[in-house]
């Protein structure tokens, strides 16, 4: 852990932390409270699952595009499925990001929220849709585990999100971020600088670096984290829901002569939790906050748009 160096991105044994161990539990609270981001080490996920993960979206990265355009989220109107490079801006002073994606999320049958529309699964490769819904699966416990003890060291009931994620609005993504393109100038980056929208991203890659984080003097740090460790973040989401006690933290993906894969995990609440701050007296419906912020950033959400 980095508990000598106070600027530093903490790293947190999870068993440790699930174990009640003092230290993990401070390194966790410096990383809510104070940084917005930390890696984790020693988790209940296999390395061996995650490289897994990342190989089916190699392979899915590597198809021609018109074989990844089957699955084009562009034709739809919401973000499941493949997304081609500069079809999305999350700063709106930047262009478009180069990197490409494929999304997949919690589907509800019958449901005619966005937010949880059917998945679309390409016909190759070959097991990548039993691939990323056991990894889904798997993630979406660890992150729940994960905000319960965020809750019990903010002094705050372990249990008390148990029950706000039965349906999570929870997207997990493949990033493939190609070496930096010759055009690139100074508007131009794999994702420009944001804040992520919801409550918490698990993160894993394939150990390329390139995410850099925003410290509190307005200096860019590296993070990342060794295949089968995470870099955990927070969003806008949970800082509003926990009253600023949680810090969304501004990173971005500038990009550089390597290409990198990597693999977040946007674990965001049930469409009707409301996530305005506790004891405010408001409501901010989850899914109100998440839609708006998808549909400022996806470029074909705004064509799809009615005009006022």
């Amino acid at each position: 852990m980095n508990e000598g160096d106070p600027g530093a991105i903490p790293q947190v044994d999870v068993g440790a932390l699930f174990a009640g161990d003092a230290l993990a539990r401070a390194e966790l609270r410096r990383g809510v409270e104070a940084v917005g981001f930390l890696t984790l080490v020693n988790t209940p996920i296999p390395a061996a699952r995650v490289a897994g993960v990342i190989a089916a979206y190699r392979a899915f990265f590597l198809l021609p595009d018109a074989e990844k355009a089957a699955v084009d989220m562009a034709r739809t109107g919401s973000n499941r499925g493949w997304g081609a490079p500069l079809s999305e801006r999350v700063d709106p002073g930047a262009n478009p990001d180069y990197k490409e994606v494929y999304d997949m999320g919690f589907a509800v049958p019958g449901s005619d929220r966005a937010v949880h529309a059917p998945n679309l699964w390409p016909a190759c490769p070959e097991g990548f849709r039993a691939t990323l819904e056991a990894y889904y699966a798997e993630a979406r416990a660890l992150s729940l585990r994960l905000l319960g003890a965020i809750a019990g060291v903010l002094g705050e009931d372990p249990h008390w999100f148990d029950d706000k994620f039965d349906q999570p609005m929870a997207l997990l993504r493949g990033n493939f971020y190609p070496e930096r393109p010759d055009w690139a100038g100074a508007r131009d980056f794999g994702i420009a600088a944001h804040t992520d929208y919801g409550c918490l991203t698990l993160l894993a890659s394939d150990g390329v670096p390139g995410l850099e984080v925003q410290m509190r003097d307005g200096t860019w740090q590296a993070v990342v984290a060794a295949p089968g460790g995470f870099v955990v973040n927070f969003g806008e989401m949970l800082e509003s829901w926990s009253g600023g006690r949680v810090r969304a933290t501004l990173h971005r993906v500038v990009g550089s002569a390597s290409e990198r894969l990597s693999v977040p995990l946007f674990f965001n609440p049930s469409p009707d939790v409301n996530v305005a701050p506790i004891d405010s007296g408001r409501v901010v419906r989850a899914e109100d906050h998440l839609q708006k912020r998808f549909n400022e950033t996806y470029l074909h959400l705004q064509r799809a748009a009615p005009a006022g």
